[in-house]
């Protein structure tokens, strides 16, 4: 199954990267009677074969925070693998599947059935080292870009220096000035169509030039620039920038980073999987931070 192959050539030359289960329309409806200790920067223990991760799931996410809660009430991580892992990248679990998956068994398309809206809150949480974030399917079969309903990554990354930050941020105000334009062409397409059919060239240059200069107007206004706090992340203990915006950051590490480095670090076959299966054991819900 491959996923956002404009990213993915920015990366790696490897697969397909953050699948996440089938294309459900559908939305959770995690259980209503969660307790106190469920219901305010909870943290949860995720207990794997390579050591405890603890993770602190964020208020502002709250669909993906109950949801992950209600599924680690009812053992559904349990005996799951790490099924995609990238150096340097992040690593990637959650699918039902992979419990009792064979020996070089490509996975990646399991979960629970249904998906969730996507809760972006950037430029507040963005994909430095160590969040938590939601795999899903690629845009093509989800332009809501709803999360997977059970799969998550977490963020390892590699560290961006300033020219790189300052390159990455030309190439965002540059795709944002094809969608502005993009916009602006759609919005007078059929007037731009019956000007060619008559012809009338002095007319078509005039609206070129007035959707040249909306189109300066309006990338001036949406113009891309990072936060202190993500330069700052991203040029000390990196992270992903081009996943923010595109999918759900829920969580982050608490304690636990030298396991999640132990697990990126695993040889892996040519679907990403690591040769030597590395499993979730358990999760626990451990309260309130």
């Amino acid at each position: 199954m491959k996923f956002f192959p404009r990213l993915l050539a920015m990366l790696t030359a490897g697969g397909a990267i953050l699948t996440g289960g089938h294309a459900y329309c559908q939305s959770p409806n995690p259980d209503k009677t969660m307790t106190d200790n469920q219901s305010k920067n909870t943290e949860v223990v995720i207990e794997t074969t390579a050591g405890d991760i603890t993770v602190r799931l964020y208020d502002d996410t709250p669909g993906h925070r109950d949801n992950f809660l209600k599924l680690a009430s009812k053992g559904f991580y349990d005996g799951v693998l790490f099924h995609r892992v990238i150096n340097r990248f992040m690593i990637q679990t959650g699918d039902p599947d992979s419990r009792n998956a064979q020996p070089g068994q490509m996975l990646g398309s399991g979960g629970p059935g249904y998906e969730i809206d996507a809760e972006f809150r950037t430029p507040e949480r963005f994909h430095k080292r160590g969040v938590l974030a939601a795999a899903r399917e690629s845009d093509d079969t989800n332009p809501q870009k709803r999360s997977s309903g059970s799969q998550f990554y977490i963020v390892t990354g590699k560290e961006l220096n300033e020219g790189q930050l300052r390159a990455f941020e030309r190439q965002k105000n540059l795709e944002v000035e094809q969608q502005v334009r993009n916009e602006l062409m759609a919005q007078n397409r059929d007037t731009i169509m019956a000007l060619r059919r008559a012809r009338d060239f002095a007319a078509l240059q005039q609206i070129q030039d007035e959707i040249t200069m909306k189109t300066d107007e309006l990338t001036a206004e949406r113009k891309f620039r990072f936060t202190p706090e993500q330069r700052e992340a991203y040029s000390t203990v990196g992270g992903t920038p081009f996943l923010d915006g595109e999918y759900t950051v829920f969580g982050e590490v608490v304690s636990g980073m030298d396991v999640v480095d132990k697990i990126q670090e695993a040889a892996t076959d040519s679907f990403d999987r690591p040769v030597e299966d590395i499993r979730i054991t358990g999760v626990k819900i451990v309260g309130k931070e």
